[in-house]
């Protein structure tokens, strides 16, 4: 039974590494598809007496399906923001719920090491939850301070990010506010479907406590979920500071452990919560970041070539890249 609920937390975890490799995969799908086009049009008018198209500003992000919101400028009305926003989260899920069918070699030990971690918390949840004293204060104490990682508390946060970026002209703050948004229903999504089909119930549960398949709503912690899955964003928008991610990552760290120390989740819960959260986060912000302001996502575009000139005794090699 520990297998398969731990399969059931791994079957919801997105690749970590496919959303820095969707973003590349269209990037080379990109030049080579202008290297072509540009070989048969110079085949076509050898003489190039055919002027060239005016320059665009942007390409319509809309034909690319990867990445529905591109460009900060596209955030600012609501109802195209909208509909980018709900085509995003569509293609996210489709991509959450099959890539256990994507899962390669190099990532084997990602999703074993998670299986393995979840299946032993398991195990040793009952004797974990009686190591506090559970008394009515504390428990009180832990619900209260838990609220930080609810929807209404998350999303009036990622609200203020947008309003923010809007009235700064601020991008990262508006991709934060984006980003986290998508990150936060994807996870929601993901814990509302696999809460019934684990069934768990929770530490305080009048019945069975603890036991899979009957009916409750502890596996996996929702709160976790959400609170990792914007941590996760921020952490990544704003990685090149030291402080705000571990603000991010410490309110996460709390809203978890309030959800111990409240007797509603039992550790295992928690840390399978936390770890889907934190890779839908990953995944969201690999796959629809703006690369108009993270320059460094095309780094991997870049190509090394030898430069050979033995009548010269010239050796070196040469970086390009886009």
């Amino acid at each position: 039974m520990l297998v398969l609920v731990a399969a059931l937390s791994c079957a919801a975890l997105p690749i970590y590494a496919q959303g820095s490799n969707v973003a590349d995969n269209s990037a080379a799908a990109a030049d080579n598809s202008s290297t072509t086009s540009a070989k048969t049009a110079e085949a076509q008018d050898p003489q190039n007496l055919t002027p060239d198209p005016p320059p665009t500003e942007h390409p319509n992000p809309l034909e690319d399906a990867r990445d529905r919101i591109y460009y900060p400028g596209d955030t600012e009305r609501f109802k195209p923001l909208m509909i980018k926003l709900g085509g995003n989260i569509l293609l996210d899920q489709k991509e959450i719920w099959t890539s256990p069918f994507h899962m390669k070699a190099s990532n084997a030990g990602w999703w074993l090491g998670f299986g393995a971690v979840t299946a032993a918390l398991i195990a040793t949840d009952h004797q974990t939850s009686t190591w506090l004293e559970n008394s009515k204060g504390q428990v009180q104490w832990g619900n209260n301070l838990s609220k930080i990682g609810t929807s209404y508390t998350l999303l009036p946060l990622l609200a203020g990010f947008y309003g923010f970026g809007v009235f700064r002209d601020d991008p990262k703050a508006r991709e934060v506010a984006i980003l986290g948004t998508e990150a936060l229903v994807d996870s929601l999504i993901v814990v509302s479907v696999l809460k019934p089909i684990a069934g768990r119930g929770r530490p305080n549960a009048t019945g069975e406590k603890g036991q899979f398949f009957d009916g409750g709503a502890s596996f996996p912690s929702g709160h976790a979920a959400s609170s990792w899955a914007v941590a996760s964003i921020i952490s990544y928008e704003y990685g090149h500071t030291k402080l705000v991610p571990i603000i991010a990552v410490g309110l996460a760290g709390v809203v978890s452990a309030a959800r111990f120390t409240a007797q509603q989740h039992y550790a295992s819960d928690i840390v399978a919560g936390g770890a889907i959260g934190w890779f839908i986060g990953r995944y969201v912000w690999k796959t629809h970041q703006d690369h108009a302001i993270h320059p460094h996502g095309r780094l991997n575009s870049a190509h090394i070539t030898p430069m050979v000139q033995p009548s010269s005794g010239t050796y070196a090699l040469a970086l390009t890249w886009n």
